[in-house]
Parts: C-alpha cells; sequence; structure tokens
C-alpha cells in the first residue's frame, strides 16, 4: 500500500468525494470520513439522507433564482416585502448577508456569479435575462446593486447599468461603507447594513 493508498475501496471513494468540495484536501476529508465512521450509524445516515433531499428537492426560485423548496422563494412570495425594490447580489450567501442586517424590505435578483472574463463568466452566465424579464412584469422603482467591491463586481455593474438605464426610474448601489475587494458575506451586519440604508445614486457613485 502506497502512501496515498487507502485500505479500503469505499474509503477511498468517499475520500474522493469529499476532497472535490472547496478548501478540503484530502487530509481534511479523511478526518471528516473517519469522524463519520465512528458515530453512530444512524446519524451518519441522517447526513446522507439530507444531501439526497437537498439534491433532489432544491432548486432556484423561478422569479429571483433564490435557493428554495418551492417554486417561488418565500421572500418573493411575502406580501409584506417592498416589491417595487430589487436588491441584486451575486449569490445566496450575499442575500443571507444582507438579510441579517435586518436593515432590507425589499426582494432580490440573485445573479449566479459576476462577470469575470479571465474565469470565463460572461454575462449569459448570469441570470440577467431573467432580470430583465423581471423589469418588463414587474415595473420596479428601483434596482440596488449589492455586488463585491473588486474589479469583477464593479465590470457586472457597469454591464447591469448599460443594460437597465432608462428602463428604472433609481438605479442605486451600496455607500462605500466596504473597502475596495470586499466581499459581502464577510462584512460585518453594521457596516453593511449602514452603506445599504445611506445608497447612493450608482452614477455618482
Amino acid at each position: 500500500m502506497t502512501e496515498h493508498e487507502l485500505p479500503s475501496n469505499l474509503l477511498e471513494q468517499a475520500v474522493n468525494e469529499m476532497s472535490r468540495l472547496p478548501g478540503i484536501g484530502r487530509k481534511t476529508a479523511l478526518r471528516l470520513i473517519l469522524h463519520l465512521l465512528r458515530e453512530e450509524k444512524k446519524d451518519a445516515l441522517k447526513l446522507g439522507e439530507s444531501l439526497t433531499k437537498l439534491v433532489n428537492d432544491i432548486h432556484y426560485c423561478t422569479v429571483c433564482h433564490n435557493i428554495t423548496e418551492n417554486e417561488v422563494c418565500d421572500i418573493c412570495s411575502d406580501s409584506a416585502r417592498d416589491h417595487k425594490t430589487i436588491c441584486v447580489v451575486e449569490d445566496i450567501r450575499d442575500l443571507l448577508a444582507i438579510e441579517n442586517t435586518q436593515q432590507y424590505n425589499g426582494v432580490y435578483h440573485v445573479l449566479g456569479g459576476i462577470i469575470s472574463p479571465i474565469d470565463g463568466v460572461g454575462p449569459g452566465d448570469l441570470t440577467i435575462d431573467l432580470l430583465m424579464q423581471r423589469l418588463e412584469g414587474e415595473m420596479p422603482d428601483e434596482i440596488i446593486f449589492a455586488l463585491p467591491t473588486t474589479m469583477e463586481g464593479d465590470t457586472t455593474n457597469y454591464y447591469l447599468h448599460k443594460q437597465i438605464a432608462g428602463r428604472v426610474d433609481k438605479i442605486t448601489t451600496l455607500a462605500r461603507g466596504l473597502s475596495f475587494g470586499d466581499e459581502l458575506q464577510y462584512a460585518d451586519e453594521v457596516t453593511l447594513g449602514r452603506s445599504l440604508v445611506e445608497r447612493i445614486d450608482y452614477q455618482t457613485s
């Protein structure tokens, strides 16, 4: 048995699959798998069942592309939310970060990424077409750009503004309480909340 071989094909397969996850190498994957083997079998099976349900039952909201178990997510189906204000975010992590501030009562649009030519991600890889359809159907009063303060985030903001300008009365972006290079999910709630409340007109940003 060589240094990288494991004593069981099933163990090897499990480690290989676990190590495909972001930030998890083979050593970490092996440690996690061995931990599961030490657990009660019923507890390990619960994890497997939850992952199976996740793959089979979860999908994307047909309105905003948020993750949901239903056709329309809870936020989009909530009549108490301000449906005339749409906050555009990169992914679900940013949506959750903004929700945790408790400073926003509008709805969202999840792009599923940001424009990044170096990574091969263009406008066609994002849910921009779905956003354009929403503008026609929902006729919002305001679009908020809440994308990372990175070169890719700014590029995406610029592209979106070119597409949206003239279709919405108000296009805003987060106030620069966030430093350049910051990602929303890592910002503290107070700073993020203040940046959202004090948002500014995109063209003057």
